[in-house]
């Protein structure tokens, strides 16, 4: 029998123990089966394990509070199904595609289950197409692919909301398929700033919007990345579309997982994550990809716990990426915003074949002067500038500038900031970095170069 056909005869079960968000129920044969939904009063359970003696645990997906031992529960008979299709563009929707914006249900085109399988070796298409951005640093030191999935990592304080903020904005206006944001464990603040911006821009009608935020269950963390890839292969497989998915943060993906195996009373495997950190973020992850019909583009934030790349989390997402964009905080902390680490940061699309020689060539040098820099700096730190030879110090000057010209200011800021935003074309950062690096000799300050956007405005900064 298919996972998502749903039984005759739905049975009733009674709740024999709780545990945070994790509820125990014993029912009568024939028992509910894994990922089935139960439903409690106004509470929908999940099956996640059969305890044997005819009995099932389940994570709760809404606050327990008010369930007793013994209350009775339904099965459903079915798993999780969420609506689909055009009707969810520009709305706001919980983990069960509900409505958190104050409207009316969406009308949907059909009603799917939340768990399904990834796409076939066979089905799945390798596209190799770079997607401008307009961020010079992104767009020159690590392209994200169409169809791929990029990594924004960083600690805390970094600015990867502020960057996935401001992808949202220069992509999404310019992307002509959907796009949709998955907050998990987002603010109750940053959810509604971000559904107000996005209807300030006028792009909010061209994406779908699901959040389960962070007062929320762990439950509900774990699976709104389901509930919005679910959407997302609609628009890819039945519609033919190119979607945009941006997640912010998949580290709470990972974070609720943990709640879940612990609340379980699974053993603690390293760092004290689940023994199924690997299984449970490839199952969801090897669903974005591209296809014969259309593709899914995701764009991930991803917290570092205590500024430790090797953490397994952070090691664990790393390896589903085709572009990492890292950001350092050494880097924010000098005020260059965006923060990304040159060094630090990859993208499979960065050969030669891809993006073309000339792309490839200023990469690597602009990554080379910035490297020779870094070596350069604990020698000025003790002797001076001065003590460099010739050769040196103009390396010096060009990285100093290079540093400060990939710097660029965002619209999403610009409010507080005081300036406007400038989304820069490809062809002019690789024009701009291409100058510099031609450049012994500068007639302008070094700060003429910060937070502009081509080298045409370097005469207004000076």
């Amino acid at each position: 029998m298919n996972a998502s056909t749903p039984r005759t005869a739905p049975a009733a079960g009674r709740i024999t123990a709780i545990r945070g968000g994790i509820v125990d129920v014993s029912f009568p044969e024939p028992l509910p089966r894994i990922n089935e939904r139960l439903q409690v009063g106004t509470v929908a359970l999940q099956v996640v394990s059969l305890t044997g003696g005819g009995g099932v645990r389940c994570i709760a997906l809404a606050p327990v509070r008010g369930l007793g031992l013994g209350a009775e529960v339904t099965a459903t008979g079915a798993p999780i199904i969420v609506p689909v299709g055009e009707g969810m563009l520009g709305r706001m929707l919980d983990v069960f595609g509900a409505p958190l914006d104050g409207r009316p249900p969406p009308e949907a085109a059909d009603q799917r289950p939340i768990h399904r399988a990834p796409p076939l070796l066979t089905d799945r298409r390798a596209r190799a197409e770079v997607l401008e951005t307009g961020i010079k640093a992104i767009d020159l030191l690590s392209p994200i692919e169409r169809g791929g999935k990029t990594g924004l990592f960083g600690g805390a304080g970094v600015g990867k909301t502020v960057l996935l903020s401001e992808l949202i904005h220069n992509t999404v206006e310019h992307h002509h398929g959907v796009s949709l944001f998955c907050g998990i464990g987002e603010r109750t603040r940053e959810a509604e700033e971000l559904f107000r911006d996005m209807g300030d821009a006028g792009v909010r009608d061209k994406m779908v919007m699901l959040f389960g935020q962070m007062a929320e269950s762990p439950g509900v963390r774990f699976l709104i990345g389901n509930t919005a890839l679910t959407m997302a292969e609609y628009f890819r497989d039945d519609r033919g579309q190119d979607v945009l998915l941006l997640i912010d943060n998949i580290f709470r993906f990972v974070q609720a997982g943990s709640e879940v195996s612990g609340l379980m009373g699974r053993m603690p495997s390293r760092v004290g994550y689940q023994p199924t950190l690997a299984t449970e973020l490839a199952a969801l992850e090897e669903r974005i990809a591209s296809t014969n019909t259309g593709s899914i583009t995701s764009i991930q934030a991803v917290y570092v716990p205590a500024d430790d790349f090797t953490d397994p989390a952070a090691a664990a997402i790393f390896a589903h990426l085709t572009a990492s964009v890292v950001l350092s905080r050494k880097r924010a902390s000098e005020g260059l915003y965006p923060a990304v680490d040159p060094l630090a940061s990859a993208s499979v699309m960065l050969t030669p074949g891809v993006v073309g020689q000339r792309h490839y060539d200023i990469a690597r040098a602009v990554r080379r002067t910035l490297a020779d820099y870094d070596e350069l700096r604990d020698i000025i730190a003790m002797l001076g500038i001065e003590e460099l030879s010739t050769q040196d110090r103009a390396t010096v000057e060009r990285a100093r500038r290079l540093e400060r010209f990939l710097t660029q200011p965002f619209a999403t800021v610009s409010a507080s900031a005081g300036t406007s935003g400038k989304m820069v074309p490809l062809e002019d950062t690789l024009t701009g970095c291409e100058t510099i690096l031609g450049q012994s000799r500068f007639d302008l300050p070094e700060s003429a170069y910060y937070m502009i956007g081509t080298l045409a405005d370097l005469k207004g900064a000076a």
